[in-house]
């Protein structure tokens, strides 16, 4: 989980290779009136996210349930989003990905060909809440390579838990 630009994509997919599991971006779960309001530049509201919150936690569950496990790029910037997500499950960890403005919006002015404007950054970082120690997150810094940030949160992972599902 992060804001947009934080690398949720880039990490996840490399994090789902090396630990062998299926990858998820959220961003694919979004329905099409979602990605034309953020294409406008407007942001969404909560009423905008249930659906689509609620679509990505079957799908975990969908996965899990039937004995597999993803890790699935999200934005999850409030804790209620995260809360439907989760929803008790014991098998799912947030992973969150830390960074500063400055990083990020450097990242998403040097992106092309997505749907996020680098305008809605602001609106990304009132809304961010981020995860507290009572949600067990495994919190990394994006300020290194891919590869050392995954090697930061294989390096955190509960060797006793193994966890069937990360949420970033």
């Amino acid at each position: 989980m992060g804001v947009s630009g934080s690398g949720k994509t880039s990490v996840g997919k490399a994090l789902a290779e090396r630990l062998g599991w299926s990858y998820e971006d959220a961003d694919d779960f979004h329905p099409p009136a979602n990605v034309a309001k953020m294409s406008a530049g407007h942001p969404l509201n909560d009423d905008d996210r249930w659906p689509w919150l609620r679509a990505i936690a079957a799908e975990i569950d969908k996965v899990a349930d039937g004995g597999g496990r993803v890790v699935f790029g999200c934005s999850a910037l409030k804790r209620s989003y995260r809360d439907v997500l989760v929803h008790g499950r014991a098998d799912t960890r947030i992973v969150y990905l830390d960074g500063s403005r400055e990083t990020i919006a450097a990242r998403i002015a040097a992106r092309h060909h997505h749907f996020m404007p680098p305008g809605l950054l602001d609106s990304q970082f009132a809304t961010l809440e981020p995860p507290g120690a009572d949600e067990q997150p495994i919190v990394v810094g994006i300020d290194n390579t891919i590869e050392q940030i995954v090697d930061g949160i294989v390096a955190q992972l509960p060797v006793a838990a193994a966890p069937r599902d990360v949420a970033e």
